[in-house]
């Protein structure tokens, strides 16, 4: 008998990661790890120190997060790359942090397939309490854990070097100018070919006009890296990408492999038996539900859908939606390694508080 637990575990496992692998590494984290590797090799530290440094104003600094996240269809391991960068470019914690929550919580396919599949209250609560939720623990967390001040001195060096870019530029003719200004925004460029190419793989159009865009798009980029930059700075480019790679890659397969055995080894009537009410107990159960059950990026609302079918009060399934996306085993151990574990934790159990209020207090009023 537990010898067929464990083997029908074991093959759980090792099918979550063949569907992991086949569904998400080539066109969605592959991409996402070479923006993280651009964002540490190539983007100025003075540009994210800016408008998400510690010292940013708070006012600038979480709505931008937040914004950035809406325009991600993004799951919960495919930020992480993305988030790896920001911090290690010296982002604040509590901006990252809201970036990280809600890119894989709050994206706009995911809001508007949840209101189609299931319903616009949820859809419209779903995406107000993860906004709320993810400017809230990165505030939490940044005052929890102190980070040292930062001196923002490469700003003044940075509008040095754009008054020396651009000096001379009026006096060419006008072909010119324009090729110069490109030039000078070549960044601006370049990262918004590469998220073009993350939005483009990750989403779940015609399998041909995908293709055709990304190839489109990939070349581009190759003529933008030609043309701006050089060897030595594609160079350090490629040599991150692949340390972030090397770092987080491994930990997504374990996590994807454990949640997946898990899977199986929950019992068949889990869901109607305890999550069928609108209770502390039953909210709780589905937000740690989803916490360690894995499922890319809209999975969880056909996901939803079906558990609601099967008895699951609307309570617990607005509880699980806001969690399942945000965390999971692959992205905790990654974001542990990352950010520590005091500060994992204090994120891990800030979404559950977090999740099980709201989604008991939604269950009070909508039935």
């Amino acid at each position: 008998m537990i010898q067929d637990i464990a083997l029908k575990a074991i093959n759980s496992g090792i099918y979550a990661l063949f569907d992991y692998l086949g569904a998400h590494v080539l066109t969605c984290l592959i991409p996402a790890f070479f923006i993280a590797g651009a964002m540490s090799a190539i983007l100025p530290k003075e540009k994210i120190l800016k408008y998400l440094g510690k010292n940013s104003p708070k006012h600038i600094a979480y709505p931008l997060s937040v914004v950035a996240g809406l325009l991600l269809a993004v799951c919960s391991c495919t930020i992480l790359p993305l988030f790896a960068g920001i911090k290690k470019k010296g982002a604040g914690i509590g901006p990252a942090i809201a970036f990280l929550y809600t890119a894989p919580a709050t994206n706009l396919l995911a809001i508007i397939y949840t209101g189609a599949l299931i319903g616009w209250d949820l859809a419209v609560s779903r995406i107000l309490l993860s906004v709320t939720f993810a400017v809230i623990i990165g505030m939490c967390i940044s005052k929890f854990f102190k980070e040292e001040k930062e001196e923002n001195k490469e700003l003044v060096s940075e509008l040095v070097e754009k008054q020396r870019k651009l000096d001379g530029i009026d006096g060419l003719p006008f072909h010119k100018r324009i090729v110069k200004r490109l030039e000078y925004h070549r960044l601006l460029i370049f990262f918004a070919i590469l998220f073009s190419i993350l939005i483009v793989g990750a989403w779940k159009i015609f399998e041909s006009i995908r293709i055709i865009g990304l190839v489109i798009l990939i070349s581009l980029l190759s003529i933008v890296l030609k043309l701006w930059f050089k060897k030595d700075e594609i160079k350090n480019w490629l040599t991150d990408t692949y340390r972030f790679f090397k770092t987080i890659f491994p930990l997504l397969l374990v996590g994807v492999f454990a949640a997946g055995m898990l899977t199986a080894i929950l019992p068949e009537k889990f869901l109607a038996k305890y999550v069928g009410s609108n209770t502390i107990i039953a909210n709780l159960s589905a937000v740690l539900f989803g916490v360690f059950m894995y499922f890319p990026t809209l999975v969880e609302v056909p996901m939803a859908k079906t558990f609601l079918s099967l008895g699951m009060a609307r309570g617990p399934l607005l509880a699980y939606l806001l969690a399942d996306p945000v965390i999971s085993l692959p992205s905790i151990l990654v974001v542990r390694k990352i950010m520590g574990t005091k500060r994992t934790l204090a994120y891990v159990i800030l979404i559950t508080i977090f999740c099980t209020i709201s989604g008991l207090i939604y269950g009070v009023f909508v039935r």
